[in-house]
């Protein structure tokens, strides 16, 4: 059984607890939070679980096998660096970290310690990226030709972070995942208001080898709740809307074909439109099926999509997005 230690109860900080202690194979032993009140709720759901205000208390508690770090951003560098050389794996909420630089960093520690981190990118595990990724390894889509990604709403406005370091996180890592390939540089725009000096709003642009293109948008100030992503392949096309409660994916046989004849200048495009039919999604407990990899991973070794290294690619390319925004939409190299 391997023992968690969660720091921060927060937000976010309630789910990861739920998951760990539905998880096969993992218990939540410790929980700590800088909030009394909080620590009294935790108590009330758990009663088995020992709770603290003091971080070194549970990263040192010998009853603490790996530490869930659930906090904000700029703190997540020096908590898992503490934990790490304490001798324990880690599981941080996204993003990663705040620089790329810290990232390496981690990474360095936990293979030197030969210990593991791992990355809440939790739509990784749901069924219908597992189902995307499956039908681009099955070549159901054909060469791809784009990514195209819709996240927002109205808030959740973070204090700490811009709209790209609070949701872009999600796209980037199904995008880093589904496609299978680096970014070569990125593009990105984006404004913020009410004099806070964070983007709520930005516009991403990715751009691929072999004329691949994967676009972002996030957004905090939408009057409406999407959940929308495009992926357009020579063979077929591909919806998702995370929002639908039934058919998430919906495949389209549709498509252009573009050819010049020969000896001729002028352009012969058809135009294919075929059937659309929904392939069946495995409805699963995402954060669930984390929290069991992320026991099987530390127990078992192997490897893992939302590894330390993924962190790191993620924070590089969100660290290259950012660049891009305050150069007023420079092309960055990633």
């Amino acid at each position: 059984m391997l023992r968690i230690g969660v720091i921060g109860y927060g937000y976010w900080g309630p789910n990861i607890v739920r998951n760990f202690t539905a998880a096969n194979g993992s218990e939540v032993k410790m929980v700590c939070d800088m909030n009394q009140q909080t620590l009294k709720k935790v108590k009330k759901a758990y009663p088995q679980v020992s709770v603290t205000d003091n971080i070194d208390e549970l990263i040192k508690n010998p009853e603490v096998d790996a530490v869930a770090i659930v906090t904000p951003v700029f703190t997540h560098h020096d908590l898992a660096k503490k934990a790490l050389e304490a001798g324990k794996s880690v599981f941080l909420e996204k993003p990663f970290t705040y620089t790329v630089a810290e990232a390496e960093d981690l990474v360095e520690l936990a293979a030197k310690k030969n210990l593991k981190l791992m990355v809440d990118h939790t739509f990784l595990y749901t069924g219908a990226v597992r189902k995307i990724r499956q039908l681009i390894d099955d070549n159901i889509l054909g060469n791809l030709y784009y990514f195209d990604s819709v996240r927002v709403n109205l808030g959740l406005f973070q204090h700490d972070v811009n709209v790209i370091w609070d949701l872009a996180p999600h796209d980037i890592s199904i995008m880093d995942y589904v496609i299978g390939e680096k970014p070569q540089a990125v593009v990105a725009t984006g404004v913020g208001h009410f004099d806070r000096n964070l983007e709520d709003i930005a516009y991403l642009t990715f751009y691929y080898p072999d004329n691949v293109i994967a676009h972002i948008n996030v957004n905090w100030l939408s009057p409406v709740k999407v959940r929308t992503t495009l992926i357009g392949g020579s063979k077929k096309m591909l919806v998702w809307n995370d929002l639908e409660p039934d058919e998430k994916i919906k495949i389209y046989d549709k498509g252009v074909n573009v050819k010049t004849k020969e000896g001729q200048y002028n352009l012969l495009v058809d135009y294919r439109s075929g059937d659309m039919w929904a392939p069946k999604v495995v409805q699963t407990e995402a954060l669930k099926l984390m929290a069991e990899k992320f026991v099987d991973y530390v127990k078992n070794g192997g490897t893992a999509v939302n590894d330390g290294i993924a962190g790191l690619n993620n924070v590089r390319m969100l660290e290259a997005a950012n660049k891009s925004i305050n150069n007023k939409g420079e092309i960055t190299y990633i």
